[in-house]
């Protein structure tokens, strides 16, 4: 087979994961030029396994409980080392991995910043302040926004780019907790951090309570605020990406952020149902992504806003 046909063997499985996995990111990744497109859908298929390998699940769904938690997070970062080191590793996401990181040079240190998140997640960790929390949002989330910028041709230099790119993921990531606080709460994980529980009279082991609805409804308006500011800081970066990039990008912040807004609007019976967005909904938001692309957006600095760890570009 040659090289030409293994690459895109691979971005079909990617293209079969991601239609499964996350019909959101699928729907604006449509957006992209075929080269960005494919290449998203390639940086996918690695996330999608991690987090399925991590939480014993197929394509994001069906989780089970695990029983060798840490032996799975030292095959995700045996795999990676070698697909990131251009070794071949006869695994999907992995190649899918090593195609991409190669041609867009990813940064191995962010993608190892990424497979910190699951690691903390193996472990039951759980958040005590604001910072744990956002540092946690930028692991699982932030770090691909910044790999994804790297996929959209942002380079290693472009700090403050860089930066609002993991802004974006922090905000996505943001909605996804704020959405599903009381369906994680009920498999024994807590995103919300114990100063935040404690301000409220909560624990942990209150939130899938009904009664309490109410102060997750408080709790939740935090969420929708912090990732409001997170995706005001995304447009900045945002704006300086091709077109179509632009688009695509504003269309995700859009539909992932309809999420949290939803949340926040529906005060505590935010769980009676799990949030989504309908076809039409995003169909709207991508059009009004069409227009926000259009037009400049002010230089806005990120004072206040939580900062991805610097690393070393020469470090492997």
């Amino acid at each position: 087979m040659s090289a030409s046909d293994d690459r895109s063997r691979l971005v079909q499985a990617a293209l079969a994961s991601i239609s499964v996995g996350s019909k959101s990111f699928r729907f604006a990744s449509q957006l992209f030029d075929q080269p960005t497109r494919e290449r998203s859908w390639l940086l996918y298929s690695w996330c999608r396994a991690c987090d399925d390998v991590t939480d014993g699940q197929t394509l994001g769904h069906d989780a089970v409980a695990v029983n060798d938690p840490a032996a799975r997070i030292e095959f995700l970062r045996h795999r990676t080392a070698q697909a990131l080191a251009g070794e071949p590793t006869g695994i999907v996401p992995f190649e899918a991995l090593r195609t991409v990181a190669a041609e867009c040079a990813i940064p191995p240190a962010v993608a190892n910043d990424h497979l910190a998140g699951f690691e903390r997640d193996a472990a039951g960790w759980r958040p005590q302040t604001t910072d744990d929390l956002l540092s946690y949002c930028y692991q699982v989330a932030g770090a691909v926004g910044v790999m994804m910028a790297h996929v959209m041709g942002v380079k290693s230099g472009e700090t403050d780019t860089l930066d609002r790119a993991a802004d974006l993921g922090i905000a996505f990531q943001l909605a996804n907790i704020a959405r599903d606080i009381v369906e994680d709460a009920r498999v024994g994980r807590v995103y919300l951090p114990t100063e935040w529980l404690e301000a409220e009279g909560l624990t942990g082991a209150d939130l899938a309570d009904p009664k309490h609805r109410s102060a997750l409804a408080r709790i939740t308006r935090r969420l929708s605020d912090m990732a409001d500011a997170y995706r005001r800081s995304a447009r900045v970066g945002a704006a300086r990406l091709p077109f179509r990039s632009r688009w695509a990008v504003l269309s995700a912040s859009g539909i992932y952020g309809e999420v949290a807004t939803k949340a926040a609007s529906l005060g505590p019976r935010a769980w009676d149902s799990r949030i989504s967005t309908g076809k039409g909904e995003k169909a709207a938001l991508v059009m009004d992504a069409f227009s926000e692309s259009l037009w400049p957006v002010r230089p806005a600095p990120r004072d206040g806003l939580w900062t991805r760890p610097r690393h070393d570009p020469s470090a492997p």
